[in-house]
């Protein structure tokens, strides 16, 4: 397959949206993040309603993709007040 044909095949199985929040580089990759675990759950759910993945089997997928993002968001210190310097 030649790059230009991979380029679009990747754009269209993962796709990316804009950002419109506060620019600053924790939230441009925390936002990175939160869309690739939608991207995931879309697949999982689509995979289990077609009968596909157990169901057992997708909770179990979803809870792990839930706990990288959160410690995602823990690891970026998003939604915490900034320290104050001494």
């Amino acid at each position: 397959m030649d790059e230009h044909n991979l380029d679009d095949k990747n754009k269209f199985l993962y796709p990316r949206s804009r950002y419109y929040g506060q620019v600053k580089p924790e939230n441009l990759v925390f936002n990175a993040n939160l869309q690739e675990f939608a991207q995931k759950i879309g697949y999982i759910t689509s995979l289990e309603t077609s009968g596909k993945l157990d169901p057992a089997d997708a909770y179990k997928q979803i809870k792990a993709l839930w706990k990288q993002l959160k410690r995602s968001k823990k690891a970026l210190f998003i939604g915490e007040e900034p320290q104050e310097k001494s």
